[in-house]
């Protein structure tokens, strides 16, 4: 299978800088606000969010969690059996502002399970999405990202693969 690289460990490194910002910029010192990755390859993202925000803008204590989607998704029961992740949130979402993470935005059912399974830890007052890759033209939902990295087009057949440094041995996105 071919690959082309559509970031390099640079780029990456560029893009979680400037979402940081962002963050920052409409979250201040994050005293209402709160992080959730989404389960499995939202972690990974949301955790290097949370050290760049924590290490290099000194904000502190940002509440930080992990949300399964998996049992609230809309082909739970069709085709072959779905594994399930584990949620880690210590918090409740009760009038706070919830940034979804993930790390891309396909058809928007993922983000759809994942605004249903938010609510067993209460209601937020507003809840964003923030994603490294959109891939604009697969929207199955009419859901768009408040934060993206980088905006791509690709045809259905094509897969957006990224990788983690901590998981995959290096920083970057291709296309394959």
């Amino acid at each position: 299978m071919s690959q082309k690289v559509l970031l390099t460990s640079k780029e990456v490194n560029i893009i979680l800088h400037r979402l940081a910002c962002q963050l920052i910029e409409n979250h201040l010192d994050f005293s209402n606000s709160v992080l959730i990755g989404i389960q499995p390859r939202g972690v990974s993202l949301a955790q290097r969010l949370k050290s760049i925000l924590e290490t290099e803008y000194n904000i502190k204590n940002i509440p930080l969690g992990f949300l399964d989607i998996t049992f609230f998704r809309d082909d739970f029961r069709r085709g072959e059996p779905l594994d399930a992740n584990k949620t880690q949130i210590d918090f409740l979402v009760e009038d706070k502002k919830v940034v979804f993470i993930d790390d891309v935005l396909f058809t928007g059912r993922s983000i759809r399970a994942a605004l249903t399974a938010v609510q067993s830890f209460g209601r937020p007052a507003e809840i964003e999405l923030l994603v490294l890759i959109d891939r604009r033209f697969s929207r199955h939902l009419p859901i768009q990202p408040d934060y993206r990295g980088r905006q791509v087009d690709v045809i259905a057949n094509e897969k957006v693969k990224v990788c983690w440094k901590e998981k995959d041995g290096e920083d970057a996105v291709y296309l394959m």
